[in-house]
């Protein structure tokens, strides 16, 4: 929460979350992860299947899952974002 003068009666006033938004401009982190997780595979699909990244991205783990809600996956992100 931001604080600043109100030009018109000279009192402190409470800033609401748009207008800091506007004052810093500052890029949404949201948008940002999903670009940045792109292209990261991107780039670990260029490798090729001979390297650790590529496996532990694409691979799938073998033996019994555990119990319970299935783990949330790097792949499944990626698709999201797709």
């Amino acid at each position: 929460m931001g604080l600043e003068v109100d030009k018109v009666t000279e009192d402190w006033r409470k800033m609401h979350n748009e207008e800091l938004y506007d004052l810093y401009s500052s890029p949404n982190i949201i948008l940002v992860i999903k670009s940045r997780r792109t292209r990261w595979a991107g780039k670990v699909a260029c490798v090729g299947e001979g390297k650790d990244a590529y496996r532990v991205a694409v691979g799938r783990p073998e033996g019994k899952r555990p119990l319970g809600r299935p783990r949330h996956r790097c792949d499944d992100d990626i698709k999201m974002n797709l």
